[in-house]
C-alpha cells in the first residue's frame, strides 16, 4: 500500500497529523514523553518520511535530511541534550515499526525485509543529519558564548564600560556585580606552550574548588587572569588540602601541577565591590605583579597589601629617582657594574643585615661579603651597616630594582 504525502500541521503538542494519520501524533507523542519531554515540534515530518520509507521504500531526499538538520540546531538551541534529541528519533521510529499498517506487517518475509531495511536506512540518516546540526549549532553557540566572555573580561578590566550593561553581560556567566571580586595574575617564569590547558585546568579547578560559576579565567599579555568572588575562604570545602584559604594559593596549588611555566608567580589584587571594582583589583595585581618581578621577590604568591610601601615609594616617581642617582648610581663605577652590589646589598637588607647568612645565600665567603659592604660605602657615601645610614640604602636599592636600574636609564635625568 503506498501512502501519500503526510502534510504536517501546525499543533506544537503532536497533533501534527490529522484524519487517518492520527496514529503517527500517538506515536510522536509517546515517543516525547519516552526522550524526557522533548517537544514534539523537532520530530518535523520525521515520521512521515519513515511511513513513506516502509510503505513505498522511497529514500530521505535531501531538502528532507537537510530540514532534520535544521531541527538539530533547534533542539541545541532549545537546551534540549544530544541524548535526548536522538532518543526521541529512535523512540520514534521503534514505536512506529510497531503501529504501522498491518499490510506493511505482510506475512512475506522479503516485504517485511524491504520494509525495515528502508526504515532502518531513513532511521540512519535523518539521525546522522540530526547529531550534524546539533553540533554545529552548539560549536556556533560556544564561539559565540567565548566571544561574548572574552568581550565581558576586557570591559570588566578596563572598568570603562557601562555599569548597568556590564551587570547584565555578567548575568549568564554567574557573576553578581554586587558582590565584592578580586583579580589574580599569574605569570610563568618558564616557557609556557600550553596557554589555552593551563587556563583550562585552572578555571576547572576554580570552579570546583569555589562551588559555582562565578568564576572567569582568560589570558592577557601572556598572562593568566582570574576574576573570582572575594569570599573564597568562605567558599572553600573541608576536604580541601591544608593551606588553601585564598584564591592564590589555589591558583598556585593547580598551576604547579603544570610540566612547564614553573615556578610561577601569582598577584593577587584586594577586593572591591562593583564592576569598576574588578578593574581597580586587576590594576592592584599588575602593578604587585610588576613590582616582584622587579624585586626578584622569592615568594611564589604576593598579596597586593603586602607591597604597598613600594607603591607608596613610586608615587613620587621623581623623587625617588633623584634618590637612586644620589645614592647608589655611584655602584656602575664597581668592578663588574652596579648589578653584583645590588644583589649584596638585596642579600644583605633580606636576612637582616646579617653577614653570615648573606654568604650563605650568595654563596660568597664572610670575607668576601664584608669587603662588598666596604666598598659599597666608599663610593656612595652611604654605609649600609651604620642603622643611621642604612634605611636610606635599603630605600635607593629598593627604588633602583622598582625603576629597572641599571638595565634601564632612568635616572639620566637626574643629574
Amino acid at each position: 500500500m503506498a501512502r501519500d504525502t503526510v502534510q504536517p500541521g501546525t499543533d506544537a503538542r503532536g497533533e501534527r497529523w490529522a484524519g487517518q494519520d492520527a496514529w503517527l501524533a500517538e506515536v510522536a507523542a509517546d515517543a516525547s514523553r519516552a526522550a524526557g519531554g522533548v517537544p514534539v515540534e523537532l520530530l518535523g515530518d520525521y515520521l512521515s518520511l519513515l511511513a513513506d520509507a516502509a510503505t513505498t521504500g522511497r529514500k530521505p531526499l535531501a531538502l528532507e535530511l537537510d530540514a532534520v538538520e535544521l531541527l538539530g540546531r533547534r533542539a541545541a538551541e532549545l537546551g534540549v541534550s544530544a541524548g535526548n534529541a536522538v532518543q526521541l528519533y529512535l523512540s520514534a521510529a521503534w514505536r512506529l515499526w510497531r503501529e504501522l499498517p498491518t499490510v506493511v506487517r505482510s506475512k512475506d518475509s522479503e516485504v517485511v525485509r524491504n520494509a525495515a531495511e528502508a526504515v532502518l536506512r531513513a532511521v540512519d540518516r535523518a539521525v546522522a543529519s540530526l547529531a550534524e546540526g546539533y553540533t554545529a549549532a552548539r560549536r556556533d553557540m560556544m564561539r559565540h558564548e567565548e566571544t561574548t566572555r572574552h568581550e565581558l573580561i576586557e570591559d570588566l578590566l578596563r572598568g570603562d564600560a557601562d555599569i548597568g550593561g556590564l551587570a547584565e553581560r555578567a548575568e549568564p556567566f554567574g557573576m553578581d556585580m554586587g558582590q565584592p571580586h578580586q583579580v589574580a595574575l599569574a605569570a610563568p617564569t618558564g616557557r609556557l606552550t600550553d596557554t589555552q590547558g593551563a587556563t583550562g585546568s585552572l578555571e576547572r579547578a576554580a570552579v570546583q574548588w569555589l562551588g559555582d560559576r562565578d568564576i572567569l579565567v582568560t589570558t592577557k599579555e601572556g598572562w593568566i587572569v582570574v576574576i573570582a568572588p572575594a569570599d573564597t575562604t568562605r567558599r572553600t570545602g573541608a576536604g580541601l588540602p591544608s593551606g588553601m584559604k585564598n584564591l592564590g594559593t589555589l591558583m598556585n596549588a593547580e598551576l604547579s601541577r603544570s610540566p612547564r611555566g614553573r615556578p610561577w608567580r601569582i598577584a593577587v589584587g584586594r577586593p572591591y565591590p562593583g564592576a569598576y571594582g574588578i578593574a581597580h583589583s586587576y590594576e592592584e595585581a599588575r602593578e604587585t605583579l610588576t613590582m616582584a618581578i622587579r624585586l626578584q621577590l622569592d615568594t611564589t604568591v604576593i598579596h597586593a597589601n603586602e607591597l604597598l610601601i613600594y607603591r607608596v615609594l613610586l608615587r613620587d616617581q621623581p623623587a625617588i629617582a633623584d634618590l637612586v642617582h644620589t645614592v647608589v648610581s655611584p655602584l656602575a663605577n664597581a668592578r663588574g657594574g652596579a648589578e653584583p652590589m645590588l644583589n649584596t646589598l638585596d642579600a644583605y637588607f633580606a636576612t637582616g643585615c646579617v653577614v653570615t647568612e648573606t654568604a650563605r645565600r650568595l654563596h660568597l665567603s664572610v670575607r668576601a661579603v664584608s669587603y662588598r659592604l666596604e666598598r659599597i660605602a666608599t663610593l656612595t657615601g652611604y654605609d649600609p651597616t651604620d642603622p643611621a645610614q642604612r634605611f636610606t640604602v635599603h630605600a635607593a636599592v629598593l627604588g633602583a630594582r622598582l625603576l629597572g636600574w641599571p638595565e634601564q636609564d632612568v635616572i639620566g635625568g637626574s643629574e
